[in-house]
């Protein structure tokens, strides 16, 4: 009876093509995110750009004028009302030059220079760390030829001969700019199987198709299996279009523009569906218990809209409060399949008994809400309570 309750929830939802692909939406739209808003990203900052610094007052200063023509800038004469035009976004950044910059240069003085830039702006971000490189690296060579002019060695005000080492690996950099693929996947196994979730329990309910569906002789948990296999099977569905989307995805985006060198290839991926596809049994089987408590179909949506920010605190937490992954958390669904995917892009191999716990603490929690679902099926509140 259980695989006959599954065949039914699962070619009615076929039949229905748009809650099939609403359940599709967000797995199909993330890639698609994910593919426009990189894509956007590297050509902000590519390093090729041609670099334009609108320049006010060019005259005031040719040696500085030169020195960012010799490193690859292309100087402009900027309009009058170059702050505006900087704040409208129409103008990356400008420089202003005062009439007296030569002579408080000449004078061995800080010569006044204005950068005009908009911080709030993303894409001019790049354009102003290249300008505001330039202009350092100036300052720094002026400052030198000055205390040489003096006699004075221009290793005297540098003390410390620093030397950065970033031990840092390309996989743990693009773990963190790639970090929103863990949270759409776990949104897939959410939303994936939602729409069959509530349509199976307070859906039947509305129609008054559960009490036929009861009379049956077949036992309740028989039924609850039956609707929660058919919600798993369309959950791992979404998960897998979502994963696929990424793959294609990443290959189209270029990554090398922005200093990411990572490749979603067979292993990244099968780590990927290791760590996450357990939760599409978790998500399944609490979706539809807690949508039993739902007399109608629009209740159970508004009921279950709600945890949607079951896979987003762990994500968001993680991605603003970095912290050590413990073997402990491989119990906490969820939890376990965030810290998991984050590793996997990472490139920190994991033991399989972590991917095997997790598992089974998915499958655990998912067991209890059946047992739970079951014992809702026994109550007549429950099965003829439906909404006018």
């Amino acid at each position: 009876m259980m695989t006959a309750v599954f065949r039914k929830e699962l070619t009615d939802h076929v039949r229905d093509r748009r809650s099939l692909l609403s359940g599709l939406l967000v797995p199909i739209m993330g890639p698609l995110l994910f593919l426009g808003m990189f894509n956007l990203i590297a050509s902000w900052v590519r390093a090729d750009q041609p670099l334009v610094i609108p320049v006010i007052g060019a005259k005031n200063a040719p040696n500085l004028i030169a020195f960012l023509q010799r490193g690859g800038a292309i100087i402009e004469v900027a309009p009058a009302d170059f702050e505006a035009q900087v704040r409208d976004g129409k103008l990356d950044l400008a420089i202003s030059i005062p009439e007296d910059y030569g002579k408080e240069f000449e004078a061995g003085r800080g010569a006044p220079l204005e950068l005009a830039y908009d911080s709030s702006n993303n894409k001019t971000r790049q354009p102003v760390a290249r300008a505001r490189h330039l202009l350092e690296r100036y300052t720094q060579r002026m400052g030198a030829l000055r205390m040489i002019a003096r006699g004075v060695s221009p290793s005297l005000i540098a003390p410390l001969d620093l030397t950065e080492q970033d031990l840092t690996t390309s996989e743990k950099t693009a773990a963190n700019a790639l970090s929103m693929i863990p949270l759409f996947l776990l949104m897939a196994a959410f939303v994936g199987g939602l729409h069959l979730a509530i349509d199976s329990t307070a859906g039947e309910r509305e129609r008054g198709s559960l009490e036929p569906l009861l009379v049956n002789p077949v036992s309740r948990f028989a039924v609850v299996s039956g609707k929660w296999l058919a919600v798993v099977a369309t959950t791992a569905l979404a998960i897998g279009v979502a994963l696929v989307g990424f793959s294609l995805a990443v290959k189209r985006v270029p990554l090398q523009d922005l200093g990411v060198r990572f490749q979603l290839g067979p292993r990244e991926m099968a780590g990927l569906l290791a760590a996450v596809l357990p939760l599409a049994l978790f998500a399944g089987a609490m979706q539809i218990t807690l949508a039993l408590f739902a007399r109608t179909f629009k209740e159970a949506q508004t009921y279950l809209s709600m945890l949607m920010l079951i896979p987003l605190i762990p994500a968001v937490f993680l991605s603003l409060s970095p912290i050590k992954t413990h073997f402990w958390m491989m119990a906490v669904p969820v939890l376990s399949q965030t810290v998991l995917m984050g590793d996997v892009l990472r490139g920190e191999g994991r033991p399989i008994y972590w991917f095997v716990v997790a598992g089974l603490g998915a499958l655990l929690a998912a067991a209890l809400f059946l047992l739970w679902a079951t014992r809702l099926l026994q109550s007549e509140k429950i099965i003829f309570g439906r909404g006018s």
